[in-house]
């Protein structure tokens, strides 16, 4: 659908950039964005999870890849977005007919 074609290509040009992923299970995992896919799995360098004593199995992971199906949100730096872009293609999507 058009809506998961915009969040695809907004998170397209997040690579590079430090996120926070929180999954679905509460485990929350900082890493780079190196790739998403239109599924938005998600691939991370330099991993590092947020409680490492809850997650002592993913505390020795250096890059990850998260299905997108587990994904609750991806937290990403405010500086990161632009925002008149996504308001934008928002405002656009409203009016695309059902």
């Amino acid at each position: 659908t058009y809506s998961l074609q915009l969040f695809y290509s907004f998170f397209k040009t997040l690579v590079g950039q430090p996120v926070v992923v929180e999954l679905k299970n509460d485990m929350l995992i900082q890493g780079t964005l190196v790739s998403v896919d239109q599924y938005l799995n998600i691939k991370l360098d330099g991993v590092r999870v947020e409680d490492e004593r809850k997650y002592p199995h993913v505390a020795s992971l250096k890059n990850s890849f998260i299905r997108g199906s587990v994904v609750r949100y991806v937290h990403i730096p405010a500086t990161a977005v632009d925002t008149a872009l996504l308001q934008d293609a928002a405002r656009k999507e409203s009016q695309q007919p059902k």
